[in-house]
């Protein structure tokens, strides 16, 4: 999961509720900021920007975040519709992704005017809870908005291979700031072989990387802190 930082103190709650839940769906991806960046025409600086509440996101944004972690964009255009109203300085999405954008046919506006009418009371009720619990505040992940599981590790020997119940992959790539099981499934094998990785939370960071290195290191391996089919050869015995 993300180590977000705390919003605006003065963010409205409606636009708290917007940038949670794109927040969350991020997290729930797995997608770093860079990734985000390429899958939606939206510069990593912006991401930066819309999800740490500093700047509206545009219309397109939200609707390519959407569709890129798989929700429904009608609703989450809904929300920053009426989030939008919150933010007292325009959105200015990049020039290029911009351009590329198509434009909203008249049809689009008047369903999104629909879904709009239907989600403003639950929105309304949601700012209020919002307020109150202030969840984005709160960064254990059994809280946490969009909080990745909580993994655990269940080693067992099969077939000649260690496994610890989160994947079973053994050609996928992990690198900084990558999140996911199959962090966790290395971060867990890292442990057994005696390199502890800081922690099984399923987020590659520098503890992790530094005992993928010092394995890389002790197997003969290109040390580039990356988990590669031959890092997961020597991790999977």
């Amino acid at each position: 999961m993300s180590r977000w930082k705390e919003l605006p103190e003065g963010l409205d709650p409606r636009a708290r509720q917007l940038v949670v839940r794109l927040r969350g769906l991020k997290d729930h991806s797995g997608l770093s900021l860079t990734q985000l960046a390429a899958k939606t025409g939206y510069s990593r600086s912006s991401w930066e920007r819309y999800l740490g509440g500093r700047l509206p996101p545009p219309e397109a944004a939200v609707e390519q975040l959407a569709r890129t972690v798989g929700a429904d964009p009608a609703r989450l255009l809904a929300l920053r519709e009426v989030a939008a109203e919150a933010w007292t300085e325009p959105s200015v999405p990049d020039a290029a992704a911009k351009a590329a954008a198509p434009p909203t046919s008249p049809a689009r506006r008047r369903g999104r005017r629909t879904v709009v009418a239907v989600v403003v009371a639950a929105v309304a009720v949601g700012a209020a809870l919002l307020a109150v619990l202030r969840p984005w505040e709160d960064r254990r992940p059994r809280t946490a908005p969009g909080a990745l599981p909580t993994y655990t590790c269940h080693i067992e020997h099969r077939a000649g291979h260690w496994y610890a119940g989160n994947s079973t992959t053994d050609d996928a790539v992990l690198q900084q700031g990558m999140v996911g099981p199959e962090v966790a499934e290395a971060q867990c094998l890292l442990q057994r072989a005696g390199y502890p990785p800081g922690g099984i939370d399923g987020i590659y960071g520098d503890l992790t990387e530094r005992a993928v290195k010092r394995v890389q290191s002790a197997f003969g391996l290109v040390v580039d802190g990356k988990v590669g089919p031959h890092t997961w050869g020597a991790l999977r015995g």
